[in-house]
């Protein structure tokens, strides 16, 4: 029962958080959608809809975060300046992050 609950929760909190994930991840290296889905299965223990990813890198792409361009027949995205800054954002409030989640947990 406790595992089933654990893994209910990470799939919820990995598609809540699926935006910043992606960003976090493209700090590294440019990624493909194909790529993105790899990494969630292998760290995350679980498959995501392609549907999924490419409507959310979508969104960050039209909202200024990535940019995405055409590398041998396939997308491959990096983080664009606003990504970058976004980013630097998220990592120097992860304290804060991490208080409401425990806010969240504690009640």
């Amino acid at each position: 029962m406790e595992s089933e609950i654990l893994m209910k929760m990470n799939r919820r909190v990995v598609r809540i958080f699926l935006d910043v994930l992606i960003l976090l991840k493209l700090r590294n290296a440019p990624l493909s959608g194909y790529d993105i889905i790899s990494y969630i299965h292998k760290r995350f223990d679980m498959l995501i809809s392609s549907g999924t990813v490419y409507s959310r890198l979508y969104h960050l792409e039209r909202d200024g975060l990535i940019k995405g361009e055409l590398v041998q027949r396939k997308r491959v995205y990096t983080l664009a300046e606003k990504g970058r800054e976004t980013v630097k954002t998220i990592l120097g409030m992860k304290d804060k992050i991490l208080g409401l989640v425990l806010n969240i947990v504690m009640g």
